[in-house]
Order: C-alpha cells, then sequence, then structure tokens
C-alpha cells in the first residue's frame, strides 16, 4: 500500500503530463498542471508528510521551471534569468502573511500551554459544559459566531483564539494526537471548530477578509455594490441550519467515546482548586491575548492581523511567556509554516501560468445554450470546487471571481447583482473541503486530531451537506424572493 501511494503520484503527474495540451492552453500551463496534480494525489494519499510533498513539489518546480512555469516569450526576454525567477517565486509562500499569522497561531498555543493558562480555562470550559460531550461542541461553536461579526480573519479568530483554547481539553480526557485515542473527543472537538468556522465566514461579509475583497472585485468588475445587511440576509437560512447542525452531524460521524458525565466536572472543580490563583504569567498573557483580539477585531484599518500576531510574540519572548528554546522547539509550528508556505506557492502557480483564467473561460463558453439558472448553478458549482485547487481563499477570489463574473455577466437574462452574491456566499463554507481550503485550516489538520485521511473524508461529507444546503436553500433564497 505504501509503495503505491508514492507511485500513484508519479503516475498521475507523467499520465498527465504525456497528454496533449488542450486546445487554448500553453504547454507549459498544461505541464505545471500535471504537476500540482501529482501534489494534491500526494497530499491525498501522504507517503510523506504534507511538508516534505510541498517542498519536494515545489523543488520540482524550481528544478523544471523552463518547461512548467515559464513560456517561450517568457524565456526569450532579454536578461531574463529564469533560476532566479523560478526560486523567488518558490520562496514567496515563506513571506505570506496568513502563513505567518498560521505560525502566529500555534505559539499562542505554546504560550497557554507553558503559562498553564490554557489548562485553566479548559478546565473551567469542562466544570461549566463537561457534563456532555456534544454541549463541549456548541460551546466551541457559540465563541465563534460571537467573533465572527467583528473578526475578518477566520485564521486570527480561530486557529489564534479558539485553537489555543479547546487544545487543551482533549488531554483532560486521555485523549491524544496520532494515537488511537484521539478518537475519544479530540478528533470530534478539532473537527467543530474549523466545521464551524467556514460557516461563520459565509454567515457574515465581515467574518473573512476575502469577502471584502470579494466585494470590492464585485463593484470593479460587474458594478455591484453588496451591503452588510443584504448580505447577512442572503447567507442566514442556510447558515443557521448549518450551525443548527454541525456539532450533531460531527458527533454522529466521529462517534466520540467519550459522552460525558457529571464525574467530570467535578474532576474539572477540583484540578482548578489545586492551580490556585492565577500567576503572573497567565495575567500576562491575558492581556497579550486581549489586546490581539481587541486589534484583530477593530484595528484592521491601521495594523494587518498578522503584524499584531507578530508584535504579541515578541512582548511573550520579552516578558518571558514562552523563551526561544520553546519556539524553537515547536515542531508542529515550524511544519505547518513549511508545509502551507509551498502550498501558497504551488497554488499561486497555477493563476501564474494561466491555467485558472483557461479553466474558468473555457467553461464559460460552453454556457451559451444553457438556462440562466442552470447556466448559474454551472458557475456556482465550478466556483466551489475549483477550490481543491486553491490554498488560500484570497488566491481563490482573485484568480477565479472575476472571470467567473464576466462569464456569467455574459449570458442573456443573468440577474447579475443575484449572481454575484451568490458567488461571493460560498466563499465562507468551501475552505472546509480540504486541510489547506482556508486560513485554520492547518492549525487543526497540523493539531494530530485531524490527520490526512480523516481530514479528506470529513471535508468531503461536510462539502457535500454544504454544497447540498447551499443549492437547495440559499440559491432558491436569493434568485426567487
Amino acid at each position: 500500500m505504501k509503495v503505491w501511494n508514492a507511485l500513484l503520484p508519479l503516475l498521475v503527474g507523467i499520465g498527465i503530463a504525456l497528454l496533449p495540451a488542450p486546445a487554448g492552453l500553453a504547454p507549459h500551463a498544461w505541464r505545471y498542471f500535471a504537476l500540482f496534480a501529482a501534489v494534491i494525489t500526494a497530499l491525498v494519499l501522504e507517503p510523506l508528510p504534507g511538508g516534505a510533498v510541498g517542498l519536494i513539489g515545489l523543488t520540482v518546480a524550481v528544478l523544471l521551471a523552463r518547461f512548467v512555469l515559464f513560456s517561450p516569450e517568457q524565456l526569450a526576454k532579454p536578461g531574463f534569468n529564469a533560476p532566479t525567477a523560478a526560486l523567488t517565486w518558490a520562496l514567496s509562500g515563506f513571506s505570506n502573511a496568513t502563513v505567518w499569522l498560521i505560525f502566529g497561531a500555534f505559539m499562542f498555543a505554546l504560550a497557554y500551554e507553558k503559562t498553564g493558562l490554557g489548562r485553566r480555562i479548559a478546565l473551567a470550559l469542562v466544570k461549566l459544559m463537561g457534563s456532555s460531550t456534544l454541549y463541549l461542541g456548541y460551546a466551541v461553536l457559540g465563541a465563534d459566531l460571537l467573533l465572527a461579526p467583528f473578526t475578518p480573519s477566520n485564521t486570527a479568530r480561530s486557529g489564534g483564539t479558539i485553537f489555543p483554547v479547546i487544545s487543551h481539553l482533549p488531554p483532560l480526557y486521555d485523549s491524544k494526537p496520532n494515537d488511537p485515542s484521539m478518537h475519544r473527543i479530540g478528533t470530534y472537538l478539532m473537527w467543530v471548530a474549523i466545521a464551524t468556522t467556514c460557516v461563520t465566514s459565509s454567515l457574515f461579509m465581515t467574518a473573512l477578509a476575502p469577502n471584502v475583497l470579494a466585494v470590492e472585485l464585485v463593484r470593479k468588475t460587474v458594478h455591484v455594490d453588496l451591503q452588510w445587511l443584504k448580505w447577512l440576509f442572503a447567507a442566514l437560512p442556510a447558515c443557521l441550519l448549518l450551525l443548527a447542525i454541525v456539532p450533531v452531524l460531527s458527533y454522529w460521524i466521529e462517534k466520540p467515546s467519550v459522552k460525558g458525565g457529571s464525574e467530570v466536572p467535578q474532576w474539572a472543580a477540583v484540578e482548578l482548586a489545586k492551580m490556585g490563583k492565577l500567576t503572573m504569567k497567565e495575567i500576562l498573557l491575558l492581556v497579550y491575548v486581549a489586546g490581539a483580539l481587541g486589534l484583530w477585531i477593530f484595528g484592521d484599518s491601521f495594523i494587518n492581523a498578522t503584524t499584531v500576531a507578530l508584535v504579541v510574540i515578541g512582548m511573550m519572548l520579552v516578558t518571558k511567556v514562552i523563551t526561544w528554546a520553546d519556539m524553537m522547539q515547536n515542531k508542529d509550528a515550524w511544519n505547518t509554516y513549511a508545509w502551507f508556505a509551498t502550498l501558497v506557492a504551488l497554488a499561486d502557480g497555477l493563476s501564474r501560468v494561466g491555467f485558472i483564467p483557461w479553466f474558468a473561460t473555457t467553461v464559460g463558453a460552453h454556457l451559451g445554450g444553457f438556462t440562466v439558472m442552470k447556466a448559474l448553478v454551472i458557475l456556482l458549482m465550478v466556483n466551489f470546487l475549483l477550490h481543491y485547487l486553491f490554498a488560500s481563499v484570497t488566491a481563490h477570489v482573485t484568480a477565479v471571481l472575476p472571470v467567473l463574473l464576466a462569464v456569467g455577466a455574459a449570458i442573456p437574462g443573468m440577474p447579475v447583482d443575484r449572481m454575484a452574491l451568490l458567488l461571493c456566499l460560498q466563499l465562507g463554507i468551501m475552505g472546509v473541503i480540504t486541510p489547506y481550503g482556508t486560513g485554520p485550516s492547518p492549525v487543526y489538520f497540523g493539531s494530530g486530531f485531524l490527520p490526512g485521511p480523516i481530514y479528506w473524508k470529513m471535508g468531503t461529507i461536510f462539502g457535500l451537506v454544504y454544497m447540498t444546503a447551499f443549492f437547495l436553500i440559499t440559491v432558491p433564497w436569493v434568485m426567487f424572493r
């Protein structure tokens, strides 16, 4: 099985590369897509850890840059240095702001662990709602829902605020990462957290930074203004239903063996008493976290969310809440940083070589004979499923949304304002389908409670559930009310 896991990605990549490039697509772009398909296949089958797969794929792309990254016209330009340009592109993901924000989220989690604050909060949560594992799922959901309207970064909201707290809950139930015991409760809680934040990211325009970018692109491309309340009203029916069922559906599919019990809250109360009063480091961390959360919610106009995370990390080092040695030993943080940085660059390559615009334009050319509703459904399906090719919602919005808007606007009778709104409402929920689909995904994937096979299985199931709710509820609600 392991041999096939290693061979199949190679066979997929070579097989696609040997096929002739489709009409209208440059040969080098087709070969790059073959390489990208091989990387995605390897991420699914995991012959090596995800970070290693991404690094190898990126290195191969740099080595084969003359054949997969650059057109003959680019190579023929005077003074063009293909090796340097390819390396600059390959390393671009390591300077990506979202990648560093994800890294910061892991350092926040480290501080919660080192100071004991995470354990204290987790114990308090268990004491309050620990009589039922299902209730804990709804507690996680409620925290995200309360923060979502004011936090335009779901990485900061879920990865930086919620994850550091809930990562301390599984050990209280003897549920360990990368161990069969993860199914006791850890896998359930981590999945509820990521699945919930994908829904809240679609519910509020201001719950996801790419939503705001999408609104601006809609205004520029098809001259439609999308208002905050109009967005909320359109998203509300389906998103409320999904929020209601996410903990229950996760509970039913994952079947955590720990169901709860009165002895657990009692034990938590005893453990809290043993911990005593808050320490100075815990108080400092509370101040830093509160400050970061305040800036993430209200300071977006004058300070970037990633800058906030870096400032807090610096303050934690200065006041010795954590040490540099602690940071260096945080293998999960560095592994996730390298893994996601490589994927950001690889996904960017699809747009760079022209594959994404070609694909969207090709689909649009075949919609002329369809009715408005059929054409709209196809556009929405393409928008949703194309997200398998992206490691960033921002990259997806930038590369795909303007093209699909232009294609849809050219269809006679298409209500452009409603089409644009529906395309935007998909941006949050589509993040659930892959371990790299939205900012906090790698945080939960890297937790050890959602290994590759489980994540892909749950992503597929919940992707189908979210897409079904969207097409059966949101589309009719927006189009016919």
